[in-house]
């Protein structure tokens, strides 16, 4: 009668090598995921939070003639270093129409606008720069708000709209998740004719006025900052559910959500770069 072959058959010097050689890949594995949680560690903290990605894209507008727009959003800036450097020269060299700033130039708890001051009086379009609160807007207020903004030579849409031209008009809306939207006030005034841009920090107001807008430019998400794939954002800000990143539509609208420039409590990135995005809007 044939039977198993029984582990006593092995000789004593195999399975002590057999033993030897598991443990043995056991810490090759080991050794592995560490250096790549090391490396991926690495990336999140010093080099996907710099390497800014520059999105563009063509909308089709019953507009006169071509209009582009630069959207920066969640600045969180600590002053003038490399990223906001490297926003100038973005800027500069893609030569934007208008730029719209949609929420959060804040960088730290103490709420340092000078720093904001720096990287605002940098910013230069023919049709202007525009800005909307964020929620760090109303966690720290500035004093004499229209002032600071002003001698920034950035406009401040708090609930207000602006004509860029004739055909184009500028919706600036309080934020939803801290602040109070008024769009009886923001719409005061604008033609039903018109081509609207509405700018609003959290996404989650789209859900209020899509329908009423053409298009809309928003932020606050940071794309969710670190991303792991097939896995969900691990945090959202309040404000921002179910939207994350990039585009959507409801209702005859669309509207787009800007990862941010910056970050704010987590100081990193991980398959999330910042952004800066360009829209052209086309007849």
């Amino acid at each position: 009668m044939a039977s198993a072959t029984q582990e006593s058959d092995v000789p004593p010097e195999a399975a002590l090598a057999n033993r030897h050689g598991s443990r043995k890949w056991l810490w090759l594995t080991i050794a592995l995921a560490c250096a790549l949680c090391a490396a991926a560690a690495y990336d999140a903290v010093k080099i996907e939070p710099f390497r800014i990605e520059v999105t563009h894209y063509d909308v089709a507008a019953a507009v006169s003639s071509p209009l582009k727009i630069a959207q920066v959003s969640d600045l969180h800036t600590h002053g003038i270093g490399g990223n906001e450097r490297r926003l100038f020269q973005i800027l500069e060299d893609e030569k934007p129409d208008v730029i719209v700033v949609t929420g959060d130039c804040l960088g730290n708890l103490e709420g340092n606008y000078g720093w904001c001051h720096q990287v605002f009086e940098q910013l230069h379009a023919p049709l202007g720069v525009w800005f909307v609160r964020g929620n760090w807007e109303h966690d720290r207020p500035v004093h004499h708000e229209r002032a600071f903004y002003r001698s920034s030579g950035v406009g401040l849409l708090n609930n207000a709209n602006v004509q860029l031209r004739p055909d184009i008009w500028l919706i600036g809306l309080d934020d939803l998740s801290s602040g109070t939207p008024r769009p009886d006030l923001a719409f005061a005034g604008v033609p039903p004719s018109a081509y609207k841009v509405a700018l609003f920090h959290s996404p989650a107001y789209f859900k209020r006025i899509a329908g009423r807008v053409n298009l809309c430019l928003s932020g606050h998400t940071h794309g969710g900052q670190v991303r792991i794939p097939f896995v969900k954002p691990f945090w959202l800000p309040k404000g921002a559910s179910p939207y994350l990143e990039g585009w959507y539509a409801l209702n005859g609208s669309e509207m787009y959500v800007n990862r941010g420039l910056g970050m704010s409590n987590l100081q990193v990135r991980f398959l999330c770069r910042p952004e800066i995005s360009f829209f052209t809007l086309h007849p």
